[in-house]
């Protein structure tokens, strides 16, 4: 187990030191990075076992931010990445707090790679709480700025491994693994026709393990939404969650079936 946590650590390290390379080439003008592309060349040329190549010239290039930068080395990076493991644990890092229903339904009983799918405006903490708490998070996003925002975070977070941001509409989401949770804005649930709504349910609730849960949040007080949601989860176990500011979240758990 060690030997495996050793090597998420590194790619999420490595991870991380590309995205901070990057945002620094995008954020400088061209005529800054070819002066750093004349200073790799520079120092390589004065290498004289090395043949000048592209490859070479653009880790070299790397090389030269990195140090710019004053990016942490891997072992500095990695001191400080378990230092913060508990705190990433906690809802409150990510702006929930534990009465918050997804920290209740979800994230109090999640288990080592269960699969949780996210769809809506509060996907990003959710989708990172869910994260550090051992989860395998999918996201689904629209716009393909989201996604990059999601991942970035989670790079950040040192948690990209965990989450899979997919740019779809949720119509066209088909899971690829049993479901431990599934947590949905109204707004993106109630934003599809009643037809893909309730074919939409019906993919996600036959993909969702015995005993899984759907959480639908942030639905308005006295919203005709609860009753049409009741409707559509007969066979399962149904409560209303205090949501705050005359909101609730509609949580529905599937029954566990008993083997005969």
């Amino acid at each position: 187990m060690a030997t495996r946590t050793a090597r998420s650590l590194r790619h999420e390290y490595e991870l991380y030191i590309e995205l901070e390379i990057e945002n620094y080439k995008e954020s400088i003008p061209r005529a800054a990075i070819l002066a750093i592309g004349d200073e790799a060349a520079a120092r390589l040329a004065s290498q004289a076992q090395f043949v000048l190549t592209e490859m070479l010239l653009l880790e070299e290039v790397d090389r030269i931010i990195f140090r710019r930068l004053r990016l942490p080395t891997y072992n500095t990076w990695r001191r400080k990445r378990l230092k913060l493991h508990d705190e990433l644990r906690r809802p409150e890092h990510w702006g929930l707090t534990r009465s918050d229903p997804v920290v209740r339904a979800i994230g109090d009983s999640a288990e080592s790679s269960s699969h949780v799918l996210l769809a809506g405006e509060a996907a990003q903490r959710s989708a990172l709480f869910l994260a550090a708490n051992g989860c395998d998070v999918t996201t689904i996003e629209r716009e393909e700025g989201a996604v990059q925002r999601v991942m970035e975070a989670a790079i950040q977070a040192g948690l990209a491994e965990r989450v899979h941001a997919i740019a779809a509409e949720l119509t066209a989401f088909r899971p690829a693994s049993p479901l431990h949770a599934v947590v949905c804005s109204h707004a993106a649930l109630f934003s599809l026709s009643a037809r893909d709504r309730a074919r939409v349910l019906a993919v996600l609730q036959s993909a969702t393990s015995d005993g899984g849960v759907h959480l639908v949040e942030t639905i308005a007080a006295g919203s005709a939404a609860m009753e049409e949601l009741r409707a559509s989860y007969r066979d399962w176990s149904i409560s209303v969650e205090p949501d705050g500011r005359d909101a609730n979240s509609f949580l529905a758990r599937k029954e566990l079936r008993v083997s005969h």
